[in-house]
């Protein structure tokens, strides 16, 4: 038997410099197909393991921590978020949990905002009309959209990547930026000319509102009928969190009734989004699969930090980016 520490990874299309750091200490088995990891086989493979190495797609929950066996020091997951794993049980059995904050923040906040401008000036609308014939001539009203330029954007939430999607939106010089957040941030909102607001004043007074927040018991579909009726309808809703902070019913009732102009998501519940979904069938929508992070440097240095993290743990020292 190999006397190095055994890692599950429950991916095997994680970018390889990750795998390449552990193989060098560590025996490493992966899942073979590039699709979620089955539970059953997830449960199977866990078992004598020492770390684990996992993404979104993956509940590790006490179930799978008991299948691991009492030897698991790490959990580690190839994502900011980490509402996947049940860290209150982890910490209970001393298992420590990694993961990846702070690398994606850039190409988050570049996603989000090509999402807002792909939805706000209509371009998959307006690149379906060239290919099915809707092209007709120029036309002086046709495919228009709502400009940034002089437009109230308020953000829900403004941590790292709020604060990054606010500064990449300065220079389409809205009118006003604010933000709402449990606690004032005054000196991250000066760099972007930024105000705090409450909850109802975004709402009512937003062009464009994006959400940038974490998954929590407060924030989950804080974003509800109530929230849509009270939203301009020309408001423009993007979000780029989480889809749970969302009631997608809502949401489709206030775009299905033009109560809200349109809405750009790169996260819905569930993930992926079933075909006969109703928001599916809807015009003023753009929806996107969850590739927030989905730049080639960022996922490859996500990679190696949950990699990092694993060894760190192993080798009982701070990790790079750990829960507490």
């Amino acid at each position: 038997m190999s006397s190095q520490p055994r890692v599950y990874v429950t991916r095997p299309d994680v970018d390889d410099s990750g795998l390449e750091l552990l193989r060098k200490s560590c025996n490493v088995t992966t899942w073979s197909q590039t699709l979620p990891v089955p539970r059953d086989e997830l449960l199977r493979q866990v078992k004598g393991k020492d770390a684990l190495y996992c993404a979104l797609t993956d509940k590790i929950d006490a179930a799978v921590l008991d299948a691991a066996g009492t030897q698991l020091k790490c959990v580690a997951t190839i994502s900011v978020g980490f509402e996947h794993i049940d860290v209150e049980e982890c910490k209970k059995r001393g298992i420590r949990v990694g993961y990846t904050p702070e690398v994606l923040t850039d190409a988050t906040a570049e996603l989000t905002v090509a999402l807002l401008l792909a939805t706000n000036r209509r371009l998959f609308e307006a690149s379906k009309q060239v290919y099915n014939g809707g092209w007709k001539s120029w036309a002086p009203m046709w495919m228009c959209g709502q400009g940034l330029k002089n437009s109230r954007v308020g953000l829900y939430g403004f941590g790292r990547i709020g604060q990054e999607i606010a500064a990449r939106i300065v220079p389409f010089k809205p009118a006003q930026i604010t933000y709402t957040t449990r606690t004032a941030k005054p000196a991250e909102a000066a760099k972007v000319n930024a105000r705090r607001v409450d909850f109802d004043e975004m709402l009512c007074l937003s062009d464009f509102i994006v959400v940038c927040c974490s998954l929590t018991p407060d924030t989950k579909e804080v974003f509800n009928a109530s929230a849509f009726e009270k939203m301009k309808p020309n408001c423009i809703f993007i979000n780029t969190a989480r889809g749970g902070v969302v009631d997608q019913n809502a949401l489709y009732d206030a775009l299905h009734s033009k109560r809200i102009l349109a809405a750009g998501l790169d996260v819905t519940t569930p993930e992926p989004l079933p075909l006969d979904d109703p928001l599916l069938k809807l015009d003023n929508i753009v929806i996107l699969p969850h590739i927030g992070s989905a730049d080639i440097e960022t996922r490859k240095e996500m990679s190696r930090i949950t990699a990092r993290n694993i060894l760190a743990a192993l080798n009982g020292c701070q990790m790079e980016a750990e829960v507490m």
